[in-house]
């Protein structure tokens, strides 16, 4: 499992997902995602909280569907951040998505003090695929 150093452009990535979520904070926000592709651009998603849980919309699927949108599917690297500021990482229906759309994308995580990005294969080994 490779680690790779955050640049300049991670710092700035988690920092938009972090003012985000600082602005949104609510009990129906709790997380913030951001995304840059390689045409350079940003997208952000937040995520929606419902009162049947399983209707809610992670906010890395928002930031996806935000790009998607404007047909820049070039997805480098995505991060989430939790309304206390920490980096999360994606569940396990982000991490199907995020491989689908973008199976060479990194994830920052981060551990204690330290962050890092990985490959989306790693947190995904062995993805279903229909034949």
């Amino acid at each position: 499992m490779q680690h790779f150093t955050l640049n300049q452009d991670d710092h700035e990535l988690i920092e938009q997902a972090r003012q985000l979520i600082r602005t949104r904070n609510s009990e129906r926000h709790a997380v913030a995602a951001a995304l840059y592709t390689s045409s350079g651009k940003i997208y952000l998603g937040l995520h929606l909280e419902t009162y049947v849980g399983r209707a809610a919309v992670c906010a890395e699927s928002i930031a996806i569907g935000n790009a998607a949108l404007t047909g820049d599917t070039g997805i480098q690297t995505l991060v989430a951040v939790y309304r206390n500021q920490e980096i999360v990482s994606p569940c396990g229906i982000c991490r199907e998505l995020i491989m689908d759309y973008a199976p060479l994308a990194k994830v920052i995580l981060q551990e204690e003090n330290r962050m890092y990005k990985i490959g989306i294969q790693d947190l995904l080994p062995q993805k279903y695929r229909r034949k």
